[in-house]
């Protein structure tokens, strides 16, 4: 059985060719992405033992997905087949000033609809180490918020270490009904991941001398918020930021700070030139729980998991094609993206 498993929904992404917009569009790309699975995929790619626990339709889309992940080295054995559609997500990338576009079609997609009894718990967690989930989750539906919340409860009986991403989408629920389930939810976790805007819309938590706009952001603020949050939620043990200087669309600047409770961890910056954003902070809550599961340092931790985000900035589609050696290269200094011969 896995060690490690993640909890979420899985779309088939459709992006028009290159930089186009919606609109130049005659055809799309099709690939697959979403939160905890991203973060599979990554721990999959490190030579972790991850599952993927999610609801997918029994048609041939679904078979599909399961082959994709599969080919990625995900254990599949736990996903539920049933329900009558895949939910997804069409995506225009931005360029420059323009910024990317995201439109879902994932009402009523199996995961939304999903029964009291179709996900085995005891099965789920066996033999489990580490469970990942996001905010997104919960926010499907009501019936998979139910369920997110009875695999923590049983997660935590049996002293698996859960990590959340907080990934608050405006698109999915409101801020108040966000910060009234996650409130809930969020006793449960050992790590806890947000950025620069999701402290704030899911617990009206921000930082001081910051505006995400300008790119202007304050590491002390964010770690007066990593103590916020350690104070309201005494379960969390780590508090994770990814900070974004986001220059335009195709040039940010990268970095993230870890917080123990005593200390805070503070990473190198990186300048990236952007091919797709997508499953950026996912490959971040990956490289995280990679150094937590291997004993890294603190320090240590925190660089190899903005160095893995930082290569996920240059790759395409969600998901995150990258080895330990290749993050571990970016984090000692590597960064000159000479061809390797």
């Amino acid at each position: 059985m896995a060690k490690i498993v993640t909890l979420g929904e899985i779309m088939m992404r459709l992006q028009p060719v290159g930089y186009k917009r919606f609109m130049q569009a005659k055809s799309f790309d099709v690939e697959f992405g979403g939160g905890e699975a991203n973060v599979a995929v990554s721990l999959a790619q490190y030579g972790e033992d991850v599952a993927f626990v999610t609801k997918l339709p029994q048609n041939a889309i679904g078979d599909m997905c399961v082959k994709e992940l599969k080919g990625w080295g995900v254990d599949v054995s736990l996903i539920v087949r049933g329900g009558s559609r895949m939910g997804i997500y069409f995506c225009e990338k931005g360029s420059s000033q323009r910024g990317s576009n995201v439109i879902y079609d994932r009402a009523g997609s199996a995961i939304a609809e999903v029964g009291d009894t179709d996900f085995d718990v005891d099965k789920i967690l066996d033999g489990v180490k580490w469970l990942h989930w996001t905010g997104i989750t919960p926010a499907i539906s009501d019936a998979m918020a139910e369920q997110t919340e009875k695999i923590l409860k049983a997660a935590k009986q049996k002293g698996v270490t859960v990590s959340c991403d907080l990934n608050y989408r405006k698109k999915l629920w409101s801020k108040q009904k966000a910060c009234q389930v996650m409130g809930e939810l969020v006793k449960y976790v050992d790590v806890l991941i947000s950025n620069e805007e999701d402290s704030k819309d899911v617990f009206g938590i921000e930082a001081q001398d910051t505006d995400i706009n300008s790119g202007v952001l304050s590491s002390k603020g964010y770690a007066d918020i990593g103590r916020q949050l350690m104070d309201k939620f005494p379960n969390i043990k780590y508090v994770a930021f990814t900070l974004r200087e986001s220059i335009s669309a195709s040039r940010n600047g990268w970095s993230a700070i870890l917080i123990d409770g005593k200390e805070v961890h503070t990473s190198k910056k990186y300048m990236i030139d952007i091919v797709d954003r997508v499953g950026g902070g996912d490959s971040f809550g990956a490289g995280l729980i990679y150094g937590f599961m291997h004993g890294m340092s603190m320090q240590d931790t925190i660089e190899f998991a903005v160095a893995a985000s930082c290569l996920k900035h240059s790759v395409e589609g969600d998901f995150n094609i990258a080895s330990v050696d290749e993050v571990k290269k970016l984090a000692g200094g590597d960064g000159s993206g000479r061809v390797q011969r």
